[in-house]
């Protein structure tokens, strides 16, 4: 029987298979994974270069406290003065005994790049810190005893006795203070107390197990090593001295 060419038309267009779209993500994704794997390489090789700078973070961490309280030193000096008036007339003598307290800090505002230095191989910060000042002596009056001796004490020759006894009690007290054995108390606190200023925050910004040299302006002596463990910070202690 004899085909039409239409019949045959539609036949070869029914018989013609259909190509299929092969998917594209295939290699875009084996890229993706590449470079994730890759990256993660990196990040777990040179993972600590992420946390930064750490004498940057040192230094913010100076920032913050500008001066540091390391020690504290608490001083009853007896001081003694006379006053003469009318010619020797009239003599007088006060004795006092008068709490003194005098502070021993760290000008951290002095901090600089040029008292750091880092050791990536060793983890070690070595720090040279300007040196230690003392504050003017507080002196607490309001616990100061007083003895009074002579016939009759007027009132400005007690004003004069009671100024001239602060003075002698003010330098007496910043005499003891400079003594070597509290000074080495004082460098010992600062010490202790700058290895944990810089460990804690070091710590926060991922280096752990780090150790801190403190050395001082003038120091002939080694720069003392902290301990690697990090405790928490304590407070400074205070000496007290009769």
């Amino acid at each position: 029987m004899p085909v039409s060419d239409d019949q045959t038309e539609t036949t070869v267009e029914r018989e013609t298979p259909v190509k299929k779209a092969r998917p594209q993500f295939l290699p875009w994704f084996l890229v993706i994974l590449l470079i994730a794997a890759i990256a993660w390489i990196g990040w777990r090789t040179y993972g600590p270069n992420r946390m930064g700078d750490p004498i940057g973070t040192t230094l913010v961490s100076f920032e913050k406290q500008n001066r540091l309280v390391v020690f504290t030193a608490e001083f009853a000096p007896v001081v003694a003065s006379e006053d003469s008036r009318f010619f020797g007339a009239l003599k007088s003598r006060q004795v006092a005994v008068i709490p003194a307290r005098v502070d021993y800090s760290v000008d951290l505002s002095k901090m600089d790049r040029s008292r750091l230095s880092w050791n990536a191989e060793t983890q070690t910060m070595d720090v040279r810190l300007p040196a230690l000042q003392l504050s003017k002596p507080n002196l607490d009056e309001s616990r100061a005893k007083y003895m009074r001796e002579g016939i009759w004490i007027t009132r400005d020759a007690e004003d004069d006795l009671s100024r001239n006894n602060t003075q002698i009690a003010e330098r007496e007290a910043l005499e003891s203070a400079r003594s070597p054995a509290l000074m080495e108390l004082a460098r010992t606190s600062a010490r202790s107390a700058v290895q944990q200023n810089i460990a804690v925050p070091l710590a926060a910004a991922g280096f752990r197990n780090i150790t801190v040299d403190v050395s001082f302006d003038g120091d002939n002596s080694p720069a003392v090593t902290g301990q690697k463990s990090i405790a928490q910070p304590k407070k400074s202690e205070a000496a007290k001295a009769d």
